[in-house]
């Protein structure tokens, strides 16, 4: 196989690409790509990128309606994402999609407190009441649902167990009250949690929320004797926010052995919520698929970068792992543009400006190659895919965003074609609309030239 020079390889990728214009028919090659598998990530380079949202959300309605797709994944808490799909299913008491997104109150509340976010809302709720008037009201109507699969939600996760138990079982209630209150003497501070529990490993939680998970399991029977697939659907709900409970617990107590622990036990969630999900569907007979969403370091295949290095997995390879051609992976990319983004965790929704690619990056080669938004799908040539894993750096922003120490904050090397099925590039992108806007977002970022002393 011959070596591409670097002019040689840009040729390559503009003959190879497809245009992202944004015509209508942009994704047909993915949908072709994607064929019949049940499961399609969608990654992210940021978590602030207007374009990514965007595509994921055009990508995702295109997979619902075309391809049978009906449970959607996010990066996102279980409780709070549930109020979204309690709203969408129909449910009364959540009246508008923005009432559906008040359950996101913690950092970063603009990865789904966003404009796309709330137009998808809008069309998921519509669709699924098509869907409700062709079936004709049934309860096996196959409504679009979505679902957090994150870990965070420790305290919220706990008060949904109680809020189901005491619907169905006053004295299970009471009983799971008094285990969860072993956290009370932490306050609503997971983390101060996790560092006491560390170090002293007596006044550890694991027991109760270990019990109370086994509990909800053992008496699924006697909880389930109101009939009906919703007594089904809130017993699974109940079950899942019981399950983020005991590893949100276990994560906390991780945090202070190091990144790989915490990094690889969130990633394990994830997938484990992925399986529950499509198990709880496959029970009532349907053959379930479903669309993820998180960030390119999520769904990209771990043992392609270095973070295999550092004994890290994560989403994309235990998904390949566990479902092998089933799982398509799709990451995306930018060279330049703005981003919304924090400097600290916790800080200030702010709109930054993202630098251009670095030398011998991804993005620097995506960008000189001139083919301006486009697709590659990898199995279309295997040539191209093969130089394009000769490791280079990738650009990986989170809600932080430090561009002073992007190098080091930021890029990482892969071998890219190894580690997605498909890439997007947006050449240039624009930050994500906050429905939260502050005044350091709308001011936005200051030139690099204006003048220091001011």
């Amino acid at each position: 196989m011959r070596t591409m020079t670097h002019s040689a390889l840009s040729a390559d990728i503009q003959q190879a690409a497809h245009p992202l214009t944004g015509n209508s028919g942009d994704f047909d090659p993915l949908i072709n790509r994607i064929g019949s598998a049940r499961y399609v990530l969608l990654g992210e380079a940021t978590h602030g990128t207007h374009e990514f949202y965007e595509a994921r959300s055009e990508i995702t309605k295109r997979l619902i309606r075309e391809k049978g797709f009906t449970l959607v994944a996010w990066e996102a808490d279980w409780p709070d994402t549930l109020r979204i799909n309690r709203h969408i299913q129909g449910n009364l008491q959540l009246q508008s999609a923005e009432e559906a997104l008040s359950g996101f109150k913690r950092f970063p509340i603009w990865m789904w407190r966003n404009t796309e976010i709330l137009n998808l809302i809008g069309w998921l709720k519509s669709h699924n009441e098509v869907v409700q008037a062709e079936s004709k009201g049934s309860e096996h109507a196959p409504l679009a649902g979505v679902y957090g699969m994150d870990l965070y939600s420790l305290h919220a996760s706990m008060n949904s167990v109680v809020d189901y138990l005491e619907k169905v079982n006053p004295e299970a209630a009471a009983e799971a009250r008094k285990r969860y209150s072993c956290f009370e003497d932490f306050g609503q501070d997971p983390q101060s949690y996790g560092m006491t529990a560390a170090l002293h490993g007596s006044l550890s939680c694991e027991d109760e929320v270990v019990r109370q998970l086994v509990d909800i399991q053992q008496r699924s029977a006697e909880f389930l004797q109101r009939a009906g697939q919703m007594a089904e659907d809130e017993l699974f709900y109940a079950e899942q926010n019981a399950l983020v409970a005991k590893n949100a617990e276990k994560y906390y107590r991780a945090m202070y052995r190091g990144r790989p622990n915490t990094w690889n036990l969130r990633d394990t969630h994830m997938v484990d919520t992925i399986d529950h999900l499509m198990d709880h569907f496959e029970r009532r007979g349907n053959t379930p698929k479903i669309v993820v969403w998180a960030h390119n370091s999520h769904l990209g295949d771990a043992r392609a970068t270095q973070m295999s290095r550092r004994d890290e997995l994560n989403v994309g390879q235990l998904m390949r792992e566990r479902h092998g051609n089933e799982a398509v992976l799709v990451g995306f990319s930018t060279h330049h543009g703005t981003v919304t983004a924090a400097s600290d965790w916790g800080g200030v929704t702010e709109r930054k400006r993202v630098r251009p690619g670095m030398e011998r990056s991804y993005e620097e080669l995506f960008h000189e190659s001139d083919a301006g938004n486009f697709m590659l799908v990898f199995n279309e040539n295997a040539e191209l895919a093969e130089e394009l894993n000769k490791s280079k750096l990738e650009r990986a922003i989170g809600v932080i965003y430090l561009p002073e120490t992007e190098r080091y904050s930021h890029y990482f090397f892969a071998d890219i074609a190894q580690q997605f099925d498909v890439v997007l590039h947006y050449d240039e992108t624009r930050a994500l609309e906050p429905l939260d806007r502050t005044s350091e977002w709308d001011a936005g970022e200051l030139p690099e030239t204006f003048p220091s002393g001011f």
